[in-house]
């Protein structure tokens, strides 16, 4: 996936560790359910090739809690989540495997800001630890920043 068109340079890869409370489940949902390979791992975490970005899921099980919630388009978002932006074909690939696999979603897929130059698709879903993920996709990443 190229860069947005709105930012300076090329992306860099960002990194993220997170808590989870089982890494076994942690390697089945990002590994086998999301498709984001494996990198290294320890008896303590494992990294994850997601989309392009590492992601490390650390064993913190005192560290799951529920994320807090705001109201946006009439959803409760989960304040505390992460996530990927991807082409529009990539994300309704996405959202079908997550349906194929029994996902239950915080906010189902959908587009919001219809016909507005924000207009996005938008999904979220919970790692089974209760990490919140939301996936977005534009038709046109130029409007990513559109206000």
């Amino acid at each position: 996936m190229q860069a947005p068109q709105t930012n300076p340079a090329p992306l860099s890869p960002f990194h993220l560790a997170f808590p989870v409370h089982d890494l076994a489940q942690a390697r089945e949902f990002y590994g086998n359910v999301m498709g984001c390979p494996e990198g290294r791992s320890s008896d303590e975490w494992i990294d994850f090739n997601f989309y392009g970005h590492q992601i490390v899921a650390h064993l913190a099980p005192q560290e799951i809690r529920p994320a807090a919630q705001n109201a946006v388009d009439g959803h409760g978002v989960p304040v505390r989540h992460f996530g990927i932006v991807l082409p529009l074909a990539d994300w309704e690939a996405l959202a079908e495997r997550l349906r194929a696999r029994g996902t239950q979603f915080v906010i189902e897929p959908y587009i919001r800001f219809k016909g507005e130059p924000g207009e996005q698709a938008t999904m979220f879903f919970l790692d089974p630890s209760g990490n919140a993920i939301e996936v977005k996709a534009f038709s046109d990443i130029k409007r990513l920043f559109a206000k």
